[in-house]
């Protein structure tokens, strides 16, 4: 893919997900990655998204170390990369900070699957990380929440799972390219807020049954997927 086209992508998965109320001010990132020449792309740290060009979008490579662009690449780069490494096929990442998905993170709770709109995007709860010991939050912090990911996918599939809430931080989400990781943060979103009104309203809610979840999820995204036009 040309890099052009790229920054591009990446530009627009930033503004979509500040179109989509996912972002206060800077509290968020999308970034893009190429496989075939190992480099990523990503938002800028700390620059307002209404004065972002597809010109400021960072190029950095596999171990965060920035090979075009003039400003500092977000903060949350080395997260980015650590996921890109493990991750096969996510080919965009996003990170934000939106309201639900983080206060189910800051709570340290999995969104369980309380109905059908969950089931198609997700395979399972959304799953929740571990909380980072003193070492790894005084030492290589944002490296080591993408380890923490890695960690909670040892045994998921992230194709299934498209998307995690980091404890005590806030949702990361991915795709096959940027566009996708923003369109899955703003479902997680979505996500989030039917399951806390869910158990507002019910607090002995039970999950949705197996064989409904199933059913849903396949449909969509199984080997013998009938949903859409193919």
């Amino acid at each position: 893919m040309l890099l052009k086209q790229l920054r591009e992508e990446v530009l627009e998965a930033n503004l979509e997900i500040v179109r989509r109320g996912l972002v206060l001010y800077t509290f968020g990132n999308a970034s893009g990655y190429d496989p075939e020449s190992g480099l990523v792309v990503i938002k800028p740290s700390g620059v307002p998204f209404e004065r972002l060009t597809p010109a400021d979008m960072v190029v950095t490579n596999l171990d965060a170390h920035i090979i075009e662009g003039e400003l500092r690449p977000s903060s949350d780069v080395d997260t980015h990369v650590e996921l890109y490494k493990a991750f096969t096929g996510v080919g965009g990442i996003v990170h934000t900070h939106s309201t639900v998905a983080t206060a189910w993170a800051q709570a340290g709770r999995e969104i369980p699957c309380f109905g059908t709109t969950h089931a198609d995007y997700y395979h399972g709860a959304v799953p929740v990380t571990a909380p980072l010991t003193d070492e790894e939050i005084d030492g290589d912090y944002e490296r080591n929440t993408g380890r923490a990911i890695l960690r909670r996918f040892e045994s998921l599939d992230p194709k299934a799972f498209p998307g995690v809430l980091v404890r005590n931080h806030g949702p990361f989400t991915w795709g096959a390219t940027p566009s996708k990781a923003a369109v899955n943060a703003t479902l997680l979103e979505e996500i989030a807020r039917i399951a806390a009104q869910t158990v507002a309203l019910n607090p002995g809610v039970q999950p949705i049954r197996r064989t409904l979840h199933d059913r849903h999820f396949l449909r969509k995204h199984g080997p013998k997927a009938t949903y859409g036009q193919g």
